[in-house]
């Protein structure tokens, strides 16, 4: 699987010109009159992708206002994304509730919003292509087989490598994995600063299609982002770890690499995602324009001159001022009881 000795990184300012030379990733040909996705896209396109697996809250509205005011502040589009991908997460419902809240608080977004669940199609077709040139290839270990024999990694154990060269005798395909090797994948984060992983090491290969048949998350975001025209990437720090997946997915695919920035997670007392908290509250869509301005404050955004009288106000005054650098002040331990400032 190994693609050469060159290295590969990604800066805040720039975008890599270099690619394998693999198939690009199909757009349509022309942009419609929703925006959904363009061949030439603008200077600037950003996203925010939820999964539906629970309502907008603080720590989801930091992720959500931060793309939208970086977009906005330079004169992009914002595009919404649900990530609906996996049936078993998915909570009937949620995807409207979270459409919504977003509503609600002036988060408007550009053209019609896209589902995963509606483009496994894409995602297959694009798996296709790594198999055909030899970068993708089946896999018949358990999560059990695999903690045994794996070293550390950063989620949990490193795969071994142990179908690498073909399926063990008697065993059948589980699921797929595409190929690392020993490069170091690194890329400049517009908050976070450089960052650098050897996904070989870090990770391993990586899955690409669950057991279950599921599409994994690493190659369809990457096959969204390039169909979308995705330009910057605002998102949570969470996935920061991801990236170098997506990094190395797109070289395979052809695809370019966005600009990205991974803003700091709202925490609960004891250090937890909020999202996993029991101190998640959901935000109050009659009334966002307090969770907004606390959103705004974690950012380590300025006092706005005048006090807001309503979402759409505040978005007016916080687009002007927005500097996505202050974030990276911020401490990443501001806990959720804070919503009640």
């Amino acid at each position: 699987m190994a693609r050469g000795a060159a290295s590969r990184s990604v800066s805040a300012d720039s975008r890599p010109g270099q690619r394998l030379p693999c198939a690009s990733i199909a757009k349509p040909s022309t942009r419609s009159g929703s925006g959904s996705a363009a061949d030439a896209p603008p200077r600037y396109r950003g996203r925010f992708a939820p999964s539906p697996t629970g309502l907008l809250h603080l720590g989801s509205l930091v992720a959500a206002l931060g793309s939208f005011l970086d977009a906005r502040s330079r004169g992009g589009e914002w595009l919404v994304r649900i990530e609906d991908l996996d049936p078993l997460r998915t909570v009937s419902g949620v995807a409207d509730a979270i459409l919504s809240a977003l509503d609600a608080c002036g988060l408007h977004w550009d053209g019609s919003v896209h589902y995963q669940s509606q483009r496994t199609a894409a995602y297959a077709a694009a798996l296709d292509r790594l198999i055909e040139q030899g970068l993708a290839y089946p896999c018949a270990c358990s999560r059990k087989e695999i903690a045994a024999h794996g070293l550390a990694g950063i989620e949990g154990p490193v795969y071994p490598g142990t179908c690498r060269a073909g399926l063990p005798p008697g065993r059948t395909a589980r699921a797929w994995r595409v190929g690392t090797d020993n490069d170091e994948v690194a890329f400049v984060d517009r908050v976070q600063g450089h960052r650098a992983q050897r996904i070989a090491t870090a990770v391993g290969d990586f899955v690409v299609r669950r057991a279950d048949g599921v599409h994994a998350y690493q190659l369809a975001v990457v096959v969204d982002d390039a169909w979308q025209g995705i330009t910057d990437i605002v998102r949570g720090a969470d996935l920061i770890a991801s990236t170098p997946r997506q990094i190395h997915l797109q070289h395979l695919l052809g695809a370019p690499s966005p600009r990205y920035a991974h803003l700091p997670l709202v925490l609960d007392a004891t250090g937890r995602k909020l999202s996993k908290s029991d101190a998640a509250h959901p935000l109050d869509p009659r009334d966002p324009l307090p969770a907004l301005l606390r959103a705004w404050r974690f950012l380590g955004q300025p006092p706005l001159e005048t006090a807001p009288a309503n979402p759409a106000e505040f978005l007016e005054m916080a687009t002007r001022v927005w500097a996505i650098e202050r974030a990276a002040h911020q401490d990443r331990r501001r806990i959720a009881a804070r919503q009640a400032e």
